[in-house]
């Protein structure tokens, strides 16, 4: 038999359950974008059968006019939008400095720390949620006051109803600065020894040679980075109360309780879901070679 469908052979049970899986994960979310273009006595019409996952033949976009007219969608979204740019920036770059430093640099405590960081992935936020709320209800801001008719420089205590109180204390993710870490430990160590003999510095052997050769490992943090920010939905709820500063996951549970339209909420939640999806398509190339590459052990 030709080599080459032997092999094909040999892929194929994995290939259909690979299919099958990915029907499987899919079938939700086409379900929503297809019931977000019905009425909603549509989708109730047919959920046994397959017309259930495809757009009938009323379909329209009134219920995505309608989520924009009822509901701050707009601001919602660009709110969303600034902390997960930042949190994917800013995380990026401090995760993956921590991460140099632990496997390319030798220091006292360095494995201490490194302990911790593992540690650290298998606690889950809520169990830090009060704490951090208690902190950053006392952690000073700068800003701007207008008294006696002029403008002047002021300390305001509390981080409420801001942007930065959802950007700043998710900077920092351990399961990214584990993953950084991984993924740098198997660059040879001859780069950074070429680099020195060029009189590089830490700072130059990071921005120079350690950052070019890990675009699959950024694009990973990435997208675990831009995920976890657009998805916080507890700690928003926690610390905003107006919408001035609300993203949009707390924006939907709001509009759940303005609007009883099945259509609409499911218009709401296939905005909500298309950045996720986005960011993951235009990124996943480098998110299975960084898996693949880097793996992530133990």
């Amino acid at each position: 038999m030709n080599p080459f469908f032997r092999k094909a052979l040999l892929r194929a049970p994995l290939f259909i359950v690979m299919c099958v899986l990915g029907l499987v994960f899919a079938t939700p979310l086409l379900f929503m974008f297809a019931s977000s273009f019905k009425h909603d006595d549509a989708i109730f019409a047919n959920l046994t059968s397959l017309s259930a996952y495809v757009p009938d033949a009323t379909w329209s976009v009134a219920n995505y006019a309608s989520i924009f007219e009822r509901s701050n969608l707009p601001l919602f979204l660009l709110n969303s939008t600034i902390i997960a740019l930042l949190v994917v920036v800013g995380g990026v770059l401090v995760n993956s400095m921590l991460a140099f430093s632990l496997s390319r640099m030798r220091w006292r405590g360095r494995g201490a720390v490194l302990s911790v960081v593992v540690a650290m992935m298998v606690i889950p936020f809520e169990v830090i949620a009060i704490p951090l709320l208690t902190l950053v209800a006392r952690l000073p801001w700068p800003g701007i006051e207008q008294g006696a008719g002029t403008w002047h420089f002021a300390w305001h205590i509390g981080w409420f109803n801001s942007l930065h109180v959802q950007v700043i204390p998710f900077l920092a993710n351990a399961f990214c600065v584990f993953l950084f870490y991984q993924f740098f430990r198997d660059i040879p160590p001859e780069l950074d020894e070429a680099a020195k003999m060029d009189g590089a510095g830490p700072w130059a052997l990071f921005f120079r040679i350690i950052l070019p050769n890990s675009r699959p490992v950024i694009a990973t943090a990435a997208i675990v980075l831009f995920i976890a920010a657009w998805n916080q939905y507890l700690w928003p709820i926690m610390v905003v109360q107006g919408e001035a500063a609300r993203p949009v996951q707390p924006g939907i549970q709001q509009f759940f309780g303005r609007s009883n339209s099945w259509g609409q909420i499911m218009a709401y939640a296939s905005v909500v879901t298309l950045p996720v999806l986005a960011v993951f398509l235009a990124f996943q190339r480098q998110f299975v070679a960084s898996v693949a590459g880097s793996g992530i052990k133990g």
